[in-house]
């Protein structure tokens, strides 16, 4: 059971990282694609609980700085968004709803977005004129929204994924 649920996460942690690269323009709006890492980690963190799931955020957060030259991380955001969506899948009520996916899906592309505008405020110690641009808006508010729009079609799918992978 472990060793097929583990090559399900390697193969669809890899995933993340080559989707983040690949960026298809037909998912695409106005150049900003979805945030694939929220679209993993949710299902992930709902199913597998908070220890893992917070692992999971750092190694994920590391892979995809491991991508980019330098700036702001993902990883703080990853891993506080693990920690949420893992406490709701061990002691919440169960999420089965694909409206219930979307906003959770909203809710964690908005905190990585933001997490990303605080960090490239402070790296520009106050300089205000970079970090609160139209650009920074626009780019935080069509990631939420193709996140929430598309998961509930890739989440969904891999949340039922897991659950029938455990189950076996």
């Amino acid at each position: 059971m472990f060793k097929t649920l583990r090559s399900i996460g390697a193969i669809s942690f890899l995933t993340v990282a080559f989707l983040t690269l690949l960026s298809p323009k037909w998912i695409n709006v106005a150049g900003v694609g979805p945030c694939w890492a929220v679209l993993w980690l949710l299902p992930w963190s709902l199913e597998e609980g908070i220890r893992s799931s917070v692992f999971a955020g750092c190694l994920l957060g590391l892979l995809l700085d491991a991508l980019t030259v330098g700036g702001p991380t993902l990883i703080p955001a990853l891993m506080g968004l693990g920690w949420w969506w893992g406490w709701l899948g061990k002691y919440g009520s169960k999420i089965e709803g694909t409206l219930n996916l979307g906003l959770l899906a909203w809710l964690g592309s908005v905190v990585c977005g933001c997490s990303l505008w605080i960090q490239i405020f402070l790296l520009n110690l106050g300089n205000s004129s970079n970090a609160i641009s139209h650009w920074a808006l626009q780019t935080l508010f069509l990631q939420s929204i193709l996140t929430a729009l598309i998961a509930p079609l890739i989440s969904a799918w891999f949340l039922v994924l897991l659950r029938k992978r455990r189950l076996q």
